[in-house]
């Protein structure tokens, strides 16, 4: 029976679908049906709603069934679609999720879909259990085992509260030309060079490069990033010995900072810097020039110098460079232009932003345990 259904939209009805029309991210079936009623309820024929539209006219037909049977939520909403049932249970399911969770079997690193799936047949009743089946489940659930992410857990201890502390009052500090801020870090730098010469790029093609590559050593990067103006260098060395480190730091007072009193630098913990390499390369009044702010362990995000790094190795280092000479002149030119184009790391995490942040972490005194000890 050919049963013609009336669509009449009520004003609010009306407004509702312009609006969805008009604006916001629904799905595309969802916006169709609204064209349909809106064109049902101006009295535009079937077959031209469904060309306008660009459905079938079955899809014409149900949607203003849906309305007049039921209401304009029930006429824009998804039917349920029939299909088969799930392979797992939802006890199967959660077994699932708690094997992937656990340590994998012997002999294996990790756990994979198809040994999971085996791992669901010998558990369950099933007699197998397809790849995909597992997949959409731990999808679902969230769960990718065979992937693992390394990080670095710090201790967040008295020591790792005063050191932080003590650099980011640092940065906040206003800038002291006679006391100026410096930030010293160093990285490890491979010399690539190429066995056969890359094809430039054309129009239409990109630029390709042979997959193998000659390794001409390694040298050393020592960087130092002023924390309050637009100044950076870095120096290419061969090693990073605690006599290199210590050439360094005089370079850094004689030749960058020769008027100031005092240079304040912020460094990790590394071995070799230590105030003794100083008095070993300075006499005790020009080692006393400068003063040493340890980042805590683990915690070298508080180095605006590594920041600097990363800008570096973005845009210089991301390619092949072969030799010594060559690195030092590519590195000084990056180096020249990003201090004229007045480029610095603009701090923002402060001490106050740290102690509301982090104050769950930070220890707790013992005069303050002996309060909430009498309060309970």
């Amino acid at each position: 029976m050919n049963i013609r259904y009336h669509v009449e939209l009520s004003e609010a009805e009306r407004g509702e679908l312009h609006a969805m029309l008009s604006g916001g991210k629904h799905a595309a079936r969802k916006l169709k049906r609204a064209q349909i009623l809106l064109a049902a309820h101006a009295g535009v024929p079937d077959e031209a709603i469904a060309t306008s539209v660009a459905v079938g006219g079955s899809t014409v037909y149900r949607t203003k069934r849906r309305f007049v049977e039921g209401n304009l939520e029930r006429a824009l909403s998804e039917e349920p679609r029939p299909g088969a049932e799930r392979k797992l249970s939802g006890k199967e399911e959660a077994l699932l999720v708690a094997t992937a969770c656990s340590t994998p079997p012997e002999g294996r690193a990790r756990w994979t879909i198809e040994l999971l799936a085996g791992e669901m047949v010998r558990l369950t009743q099933h007699e197998r259990l397809s790849r995909e089946t597992v997949r959409r489940r731990l999808a679902e659930n969230e769960i990718k085992p065979w992937r693992r992410k390394m990080w670095c857990v710090p201790e967040i201890n008295g020591e790792y509260v005063a050191r932080m502390e003590d650099v980011l009052d640092l940065y906040a500090e206003a800038p002291e030309p006679k006391r100026p801020v410096v930030c010293f870090d160093e990285s490890p730098t491979q010399l690539i060079g190429v066995v056969r010469q890359p094809i430039p790029t054309e129009p239409g093609q990109l630029e390709r490069y042979d997959c193998e590559y000659r390794r001409n050593g390694t040298v050393n990067l020592f960087v130092f990033l002023d924390a309050h103006r637009p100044w950076r260098r870095v120096k290419v060395t061969s090693q990073r010995t605690a006599t290199d480190f210590a050439a360094c730091m005089r370079e850094l007072v004689d030749v960058d900072f020769p008027q100031a009193e005092q240079v304040r630098v912020v460094m990790d913990n590394l071995s070799t810097h230590t105030p003794g390499a100083l008095y070993e390369a300075f006499s005790p009044p020009e080692a006393r020039r400068l003063q040493f702010h340890f980042t805590p362990k683990h915690a070298s995000w508080l180095n605006m110098a590594e920041i600097e790094i990363g800008v570096l190795r973005g845009q210089c280092l991301d390619r092949r460079i072969d030799n010594r000479e060559r690195l030092k002149r590519e590195i000084a030119a990056w180096e020249r232009q990003r201090n004229a184009a007045g480029a610095r790391v603009k701090w923002m995490f402060t001490t106050e932003k740290a102690r509301a942040k982090m104050g769950r972490a930070y220890p707790m005194p013992s005069s303050t345990l002996d309060l909430h000890a009498k309060g309970s």
